[in-house]
């Protein structure tokens, strides 16, 4: 066999078992509507997930789960920073302390999305996830349409985003 066809076959076998994985790491994601979630951002302001769909009509948005412990989070960091300059995006501080706290690792580390502090991980697990960081794109419509788990690149975040925003709910 021509060494080409092998590292093809090989990159095949891992493209494969790496979407297996992310399958089953998202087996318990919820589908079609994304549950509601309220609460005050770390800054104060009141926050709903349904009125914030509202403030963004025919847009697809994020919602990105990561925690202050959580090194893969401090690498996607800037993906979220730069996806949220052109899409909308709520980020939920899972299990990273009360707001306050969570306000000082955001401050110290430049992050600058809209947050709500999960001290309990209650919305966290609302979306049937158990890794950080966790993606999920929802639809104009609200309906959850991708879902990842761990290291994303900013092009498949941006092609998925792109991608709900054009599908028909």
């Amino acid at each position: 066999m021509p060494r080409w066809r092998r590292w093809a076959l090989e990159v095949l076998i891992f493209v494969i078992l790496f979407a297996a994985f992310q399958a089953w790491q998202t087996r318990n994601a919820p589908r079609g509507p994304a549950p509601n979630f309220s609460g005050p951002l770390i800054d104060g302001q009141p926050f709903d997930l349904t009125a914030w769909r509202q403030q963004h009509p025919d847009r697809a948005g994020l919602i990105y789960f990561w925690a202050e412990w959580c090194g893969i989070c401090r690498t996607t960091a800037g993906t979220v920073s730069n996806i949220s300059e052109d899409w909308p995006v709520i980020s939920v501080a899972m299990q990273s302390g009360p707001a306050n706290r969570v306000a000082e690792t955001m401050q110290q580390r430049e992050y600058a999305w809209p947050t709500l502090a999960d001290p309990e991980a209650q919305v966290f697990l609302q979306y049937g996830s158990r890794v950080v960081p966790a993606f999920f794109i929802l639809d104009p419509a609200g309906n959850i349409r991708a879902v990842s788990v761990g290291y994303t690149s900013e092009i498949g975040l941006r092609l998925r985003l792109w991608w709900a925003s054009h599908t028909n709910t």
